[in-house]
């Protein structure tokens, strides 16, 4: 008898969460899904939709990695970006070290940092991202200090047509 009640439970259970994530998922997934008896089944039928885009979601974040480009408007606004790429990769069961990554990120840096870099390849100790962060930023106020304030120069390079002969071919009224 107890193990009647405590199926019934499981059954009203069970009902309640296909229920749930039956409401909660698009009606193009839902209808494409037959009906299962748990939702444990349901769930895993769900997941099995999603493997192959996973497989392109991997994909494309390798690519965004490897072919991320420093452009301007913050060191650490870059090197998070590429962190938080890499630990989306890590979820996906495909974790970068941390020293791979300190690399990719050198990597994406542009020439001004290059002298920077070669300083922390003949370094023996390694960095961590935190680390990596901190100095790089301190470089960046380095360099835009050592540039200095600029000003930009506009020159009006219009001709101006001065005819010399102008004044001579011009008659006074006396005349």
């Amino acid at each position: 008898m107890k193990y009647n009640l405590e199926r019934k439970k499981w059954d009203i259970s069970n009902r309640k969460c296909l229920m749930v994530a039956k409401s909660t998922i698009s009606d193009v997934i839902r209808w494409s899904i037959l009906d299962c008896d748990t939702a444990v089944e349901y769930l895993k039928k769900v997941e099995s939709r999603f493997n192959g885009s996973s497989k392109a979601y991997t994909s494309t974040l390798i690519n965004k990695l490897f072919n991320e480009k420093y452009s301007g408007g913050g060191i650490r606004e870059h090197i998070l970006k590429m962190s938080n790429t890499a630990f989306k990769l890590k979820l996906l069961d495909l974790g970068l070290k941390d020293e791979f990554l300190i690399h990719l990120v050198f990597a994406s840096l542009p020439k001004e940092y290059e002298t920077f870099v070669v300083n922390y390849n003949i370094q023996s100790d390694k960095w961590d991202i935190e680390k990596l962060i901190a100095i790089c930023v301190q470089e960046e106020k380095r360099l835009k200090s050592s540039h200095g304030d600029s000003a930009n120069l506009t020159k009006d390079n219009k001709k101006k047509n001065f005819n010399k002969n102008a004044k001579s071919q011009r008659k006074t009224p006396s005349e």
